[in-house]
């Protein structure tokens, strides 16, 4: 009868170590951009160019957010850190999303916001090659995601869909 008592246990151990194991390892999986909402993750713009040659380089040449999280590096020690994050959610690529941007050094390849800040995460389209599998006709509906009135009051903005990049 004490064996049995031990066996199970032992049993539950086991059972409640898989459980927490599976979950927390479910919610590592999802936080490092394997897993996301509909299947799609964040890959980098580095993926887009390699079909999109020329919008890749044109975005490069004369998108001004390219660099924008240098930008608000600089402004970091003046923020609070809830408004430094605020900011991470237009200057990188899915902050605050499954697969999108949680660190320099975890994720650099989405620490600028790059394509799919606009044209969404770019994990199926690169796989599939199929236009359904991104968002391909932008309006400005996109851009007031990060360029609305209560952001970007100080400045004229032109929207990157009239400035030519595509």
């Amino acid at each position: 009868m004490k064996n049995q008592t031990i066996v199970k246990s032992l049993l539950s151990a086991r059972w409640a170590a898989l459980s927490v194991f599976l979950f927390f390892g479910g919610m590592c999986w999802i936080a490092t951009g394997i897993a996301s909402e509909a299947g799609k993750i964040y890959v980098g713009c580095e993926v887009c160019g390699e079909c999109h040659e020329d919008e890749y380089q044109n975005f490069h040449t004369y998108a001004k957010k390219v660099h924008s999280y240098d930008n608000i590096m600089k402004m970091k020690s003046g923020l609070s850190a809830d408004e430094f994050k605020k900011c991470l959610e237009c200057h990188t690529t899915g902050y605050g999303r499954p697969g999108g941007f949680i660190s320099v050094e975890e994720t650099p390849n989405l620490k600028y916001p790059g394509c799919e800040v606009c044209h969404g995460p770019g994990s199926l389209h690169a796989e599939s090659e199929d236009p359904d599998d991104i968002v391909g006709n932008l309006s400005i509906k996109q851009c007031e995601n990060c360029h609305n009135a209560e952001r970007v009051a100080d400045f004229d903005y032109k929207p990157f869909i009239y400035g030519g990049a595509h």
